[in-house]
């Protein structure tokens, strides 16, 4: 496995896919890591990833120079490699032309970390600082017109680094540098596939668990689907999924739910009618952190509850969370510089309190790897490619207080949005599309008579893994037959809008 010390890259998430795309294991490990914390992983190399600081900064992250005493290669990807000189008697340095964007990389050495590449190529270049001077060992192996030393390398102690980002799609040859230093510098084994997840997983899980009994909160969504599976399959019977209806799902939803894991999955499953509870308590709640930690709080509270009136002892309480959902909620010690975004239901909206001990076999997977779990684990195609659904449901997007009448309206244009998304044929196409309900009413006219009625926001998005998405570019006979409906069909709104924006700046649910 690789093991990535994260500095602060907004690519950071992006290394661990690319690494992980060579079916090798990587893993995120937070930027003042110990040699003890990385021997714990065994790992073939390292990699450090970019940042926004400056590495002569007084204040910018450190290494662990012992690290670089541990015999294991090491790439530095942008800060890493302006770290790696540093560090080892090199200079870094401001420079008067900055590159941001595309750029020509020259390659000066196409051995072991360029092989096999072209001796020019476009690179993504993201820096205002660069290596003037390479420490002792060292030869520059890549230049562009503005950064005379754009990759270096000691082939001695197996030192790389690079100032361009190989793990952005903008590096289009990027994957053949990382598959070059995991392969032929690191000596890693293509070993980390779908089926030695799950031999692996089934294994823990009764390890862990013993014969004691799980408690799974079923949403009915790729995630806890698949983590209910693995679950099943690991300890049959001693699972038992609750699947708590706490009114914001999507249309009828809460119905196809119920019949599948009861006739198809064949798993013991609890059905909760919760639905008041949760009105109750997000009654006046409009701040969204305070809606998620709500609702995280009571599906907690309500598992704990139900689960004493099932009269057997249940220990454990499994989850779906994923990694983006562990490195957004910056919960996971990933990386100390990291930034909180928003709270996931399934990370950071348990109670201090918990009665439960959490297992989540999905944690260190990325969405586009618990598909190809589901898959093996013979999940039905369409919640295998069923679109991400947030733990908290439609009261995220519902922007404002959430009410019963409000949720209602939003779930019948929902409904809309999917028939019509499926019927064109964009619903494997694109990573997510749904509607978000804002407190803002509109007027218009309906019938030569005046509405001053409520406004829905499309949003459609493209996406790998959710850690970036673009806005999708809709035929415009789909956008205007969704907005026909919709303002035909609900009463309640006569004005919809399209969201065209990307992730990042915004994120892509709207709380």
């Amino acid at each position: 496995m690789i093991v990535i010390l994260d500095f602060g890259s907004q690519y950071t998430e992006l290394i661990a896919r690319r690494v992980r795309e060579c079916k090798v294991y990587s893993e995120i490990l937070p930027s003042s890591s110990t040699p003890e914390d990385i021997r714990k992983f065994n790992p073939s190399g390292i990699i450090i990833s970019g940042g926004p600081s400056s590495v002569y900064d007084e204040d910018a992250p450190k290494l662990n120079k012992d690290i670089y005493k541990m015999n294991l290669p090491i790439l530095g990807i942008c800060y890493g490699m302006q770290l790696l000189a540093n560090d080892l008697g090199g200079e870094v340095q401001k420079k008067d032309t900055q590159e941001y964007g595309k750029s020509h990389l020259m390659i000066d050495d196409n051995f072991d970390l360029f092989e096999g590449l072209w001796l020019e190529m476009v690179v993504w270049m993201s820096h205002g600082d660069a290596v003037v001077k390479l420490p002792e060992g060292f030869k520059a192996i890549a230049h562009t017109a503005n950064c005379p030393i754009a990759g270096m390398a000691n082939r001695k102690s197996q030192f790389f680094g690079v100032q361009f980002h190989p793990e952005v799609a903008h590096t289009p040859k990027g994957m053949e540098i990382i598959r070059n230093f995991v392969f032929k510098i690191c000596g890693c084994l293509p070993t980390w596939t779908t089926t030695s997840f799950v031999r692996d997983s089934i294994k823990e899980i009764r390890q862990i668990v013993g014969k004691d009994k799980v408690l799974l909160g079923l949403s009915g969504g790729v995630d806890s689907t698949t983590a209910a599976a693995l679950i099943h399959e690991a300890i049959g019977d001693q699972l038992v999924c609750m699947f708590i209806d706490q009114g914001f799902m999507r249309k009828n939803e809460g119905v196809k739910i119920v019949k599948m894991f009861r006739d198809y999955f064949k798993i013991n499953l609890v059905h909760i009618d919760a639905c008041e509870r949760f009105y109750n308590k997000l009654d006046k709640v409009i701040d969204p952190e305070e809606k998620r930690k709500v609702i995280g709080h009571e599906f907690v509270r309500t598992f704990e509850e139900e689960a004493k009136n099932l009269k057997t002892e249940i220990p454990f309480l499994a989850q779906g969370t994923l990694y983006p959902d562990v490195i957004e909620s910056a919960t996971s010690g990933t990386s100390q510089n990291a930034v909180k975004i928003k709270t996931h239901h399934n990370v950071g909206g348990l109670p201090d309190d918990i009665q439960f001990k959490v297992i989540e076999p999905l944690r260190k997977l990325f969405k586009d790897e618990v598909r190809k779990v589901a898959a093996e684990l013979n999940v039905p195609d369409e919640i295998v490619h069923r679109q991400p659904f947030p733990g908290p449901g439609l009261a995220i997007r519902i922007i404002g207080e959430v009410t019963k009448e409000r949720i209602k309206v939003l779930q019948d244009a929902d409904d809309i949005i999917m028939d019509e998304i499926k019927k064109a044929g964009y619903y494997r196409k694109v990573w997510q599309a749904f509607g978000v309900l804002l407190p803002i009413r509109t007027v218009g006219v309906m019938g030569d008579k005046r509405t001053y009625l409520s406004t829905l926001a499309l949003r459609v998005v493209t996406s790998e893994d959710a850690m970036t998405a673009n806005w999708a570019d809709l035929p415009y006979e789909l956008l205007e037959k969704i907005s026909t409906r919709v303002i035909n069909e609900v009463g309640e709104i006569n004005r919809v809008v399209y969201d065209i924006t990307s992730k990042p700046p915004g994120t892509i649910e709207w709380e």
